[in-house]
């Protein structure tokens, strides 16, 4: 199956739609896109990858931004979404240091990349960004966060859900407040759903209660501690330098 790359959770899923590469001009904003979106808590760099042997799935030049959550690392591209990239947990400063074996892994093709610097231009914050389900979920949790609502253990819910005999995946935002579950889709305008807090200890039975009884399998991943968001911070200015491929951790 082609994995498709919105989507993302621990042992994780993801999910994309585009079926046609981007050119390199058209996957280097929706990068920078992504990058204001989670903004300067959260550790990222923005990559221009040479693919010596483009296809269908990855054209010639590929914009990619990775980003670090949950102890790992992530690659988000516009045309598949984002995907775990880390090969082992807790080895940040190894592969931060040394994106080769990541990056192959990835695709056999991606063999030379460079840091892409900051731009004079700011990312636009309005619009939805491309298969960009995992990180406006992790963007929601921040504004949630900026107007003051208590919450408490708040996780990204990743699902599968079986289409038209195809396995397509999707992530929202999940979290507890004020005694019930509150589930957030950017995807559907960003309205929180609500739910008995029961839920909160059987993803697959929020992920169908949220999407029906064709999610197939479903995955938490927690967001705290691991992700440190400041309330106060709401500039997604680029401060520069989804899951079709399950996690490898």
């Amino acid at each position: 199956m082609t994995a498709p790359r919105c989507l993302l959770a621990l042992a994780i899923l993801s999910v994309a739609v585009s079926a046609t590469p981007l050119s390199a001009t058209d996957s280097l904003q929706p990068a920078r896109h992504a990058q204001a979106l989670l903004g300067r808590e959260v550790w990222s760099t923005l990559l221009r990858i040479e693919n010596r042997a483009p296809s269908t799935r990855y054209p010639r030049i590929v914009h990619a931004l990775v980003f670090e959550l949950a102890d790992i690392l992530w690659f988000y591209d516009a045309a598949h979404g984002t995907q775990s990239f880390s090969l082992h947990r807790g080895r940040l400063a190894e592969e931060k240091a040394d994106f080769a074996p990541l990056l192959r892994d990835i695709d056999a093709g991606f063999v030379r990349w460079t840091e892409v610097p900051a731009g004079m231009e700011h990312s636009p914050t309005r619009g939805s960004l491309p298969n960009g389900c995992f990180i406006e979920s992790i963007a929601a949790l921040r504004d949630r966060l900026a107007s003051g609502e208590a919450i408490s253990r708040p996780q990204l819910l990743s699902y599968y859900l079986t289409h038209r005999g195809l396995l397509t995946g999707h992530t929202v935002l999940a979290y507890e407040t004020n005694g019930r579950i509150a589930v957030i889709d950017p995807a559907r305008g960003g309205a929180p759903l609500q739910f008995p807090t029961p839920l909160a200890g059987n993803a697959l039975q929020l992920a169908r209660a949220v999407a029906g009884n064709d999610v197939a399998t479903a995955r938490w991943l927690p967001l705290e501690p691991a992700l440190q968001l400041q309330a106060s911070s709401t500039d997604r200015r680029v401060t520069g330098d989804d899951i079709d491929h399950p996690p490898r951790v």
